[in-house]
């Protein structure tokens, strides 16, 4: 370890050929720093498959533990998936801890995990993978019968940590379905506000963070690292023409999530899941960005978020020296905004377009309602919804504009009697 602090890295990519798609050795590379390692040396190689036993095979082994020796390295970085038998293996052939792909990205959650449901998550995920490692890790010993001189405690000790992380792992279930009841709670208080809610997404490191402290002012924290958010964050937001919006930054996106991540970080997911909308935030100065769309547009499927409505931001603008402007999808309607969330380029546009994108939820409405409900007058004036007002003996008749959910929401929830007009 050097003297900040950070563990000396060796990355190992292999580019397989008969894979159909390759991982990216500068995503590892990304991955090793925002993990906060010092990388000290590369080992690169082509296989057509992974070797059985070392993923890398003996040749390549010895290459990677001759550079190990020269270079003190602590670690060596995989880019791919290892099965425990792999990763054991390396291990010896190469004399440091390996850690494959999905560990490493376990380790940046690790770190980046803010909130109390955020840390639960990542302990549950860390703990999943340990459980797959230690189980077949220790497949000989379950082997033996038993006989003289083979009750050692080893399999007495196997039983007892299977027996604490499955314990650990039953206890993080259940904290995280209670944790789980509360957000439902709150998502469904925030839903009979009837306030549209927009969702952040994106490939990891897109500008998500930043386009959220453009948008609201909060001062989330935003890095040019991987995975810098992994709490969903939430802020109101004033868009122009009296529309009012919530705005949820989310994790990023990544190649080949892992399914455990994906399950583990359901909090942010499910934001993603129940949005009104969802602004997808490309870095448009990234020669891959179209091939980091589609993986963002996987990841969307895979969570049943594919049908939400979707408006891109074309992010980093200032990068390529490209004014703010809009396009239009075959419909006519304003589909892509380009914007600099760091320069501030463009973001009037996208608060304007995001305006007309949720405005046509408005309706004008009447609504009669006694007098003496002043909570309900309150809360649609705090909406900015009235357009007049006028009192008929013991009743308030109020002309608003709102959603035409909300307009339902009197109506269902509050009985006050609402007339839409014939044109809404």
């Amino acid at each position: 370890m050097d003297i900040d602090g950070r563990e000396r890295a060796i990355l190992v990519h292999l580019r397989l050929t008969n894979a159909d798609e390759q991982e990216d050795l500068d995503e590892l590379k990304l991955l090793a720093l925002s993990a906060g390692a010092e990388i000290v040396g590369v080992v690169e190689g082509a296989r057509n498959h992974p070797d059985s036993a070392t993923y890398v095979g003996s040749g390549k082994a010895e290459e990677i533990r001759e550079l190990v020796a020269a270079t003190q390295a602590e670690v060596v970085l995989v880019n791919g998936a290892l099965s425990p038998g792999q990763e054991r293996n390396l291990e010896k052939a190469v004399a440091a801890r390996v850690l494959d792909r999905t560990g490493l990205i376990l380790d940046i959650f690790a770190q980046r995990a803010q909130s109390h449901e955020g840390k639960l998550q990542v302990q549950l995920a860390q703990l999943e993978h340990l459980s797959t490692r230690l189980v077949r890790g220790w497949t000989h010993l379950e082997r033996q019968k038993g006989g003289i001189g083979l009750r050692g405690p080893g399999e007495t000790q196997l039983e007892s940590d299977r027996r604490m992380i499955g314990e650990r792992i039953r206890m993080l279930h259940k904290r995280l379905d209670k944790v789980h009841k509360q957000r439902v709670e709150r998502r469904r208080a925030r839903s009979r506000s009837v306030i549209p809610t927009v969702s952040l997404v994106g490939y990891t490191n897109a500008g998500k963070s930043s386009l959220f402290n453009a948008l609201t002012g909060a001062g989330v924290y935003a890095a040019d690292r991987l995975f810098a958010t992994l709490d969903p964050t939430m802020r109101r937001v004033e868009l122009p023409g009296q529309v009012t919006m919530i705005l949820a930054d989310t994790v990023g996106f990544i190649r080949h999530l892992p399914h455990g991540l994906v399950a583990a970080f359901r909090s942010t997911l499910e934001e993603v899941q129940f949005a009104d909308l969802l602004i997808h935030v490309v870095d448009a100065s990234h020669p891959d960005h179209l091939e980091y769309q589609e993986q963002v547009e996987r990841v969307l499927t895979e969570i049943g978020a594919d049908s939400v409505p979707r408006l891109t931001v074309m992010n980093k603008i200032d990068v390529k020296n490209e004014p703010p402007h809009t396009e239009m999808d075959s419909l006519g309607d304003k589909s892509r905004v380009f914007v600099s969330a760091k320069t501030g380029a463009g973001m009037d546009l996208l608060m304007s377009v995001l305006s007309e994108r949720l405005a046509p939820h408005r309706v004008q409405a009447v609504v009669r309602f006694p007098i003496k409900e002043g909570r309900l007058r309150s809360r649609l004036y705090s909406w900015g919804a009235v357009l007049t007002e006028t009192v008929d003996g013991d009743d308030l008749v109020v002309t608003i504009e709102l959603s035409r959910e909300q307009c339902r929401w009197l109506a269902e929830e509050q009985g006050a009697q609402t007339t839409f007009p014939l044109s809404a």
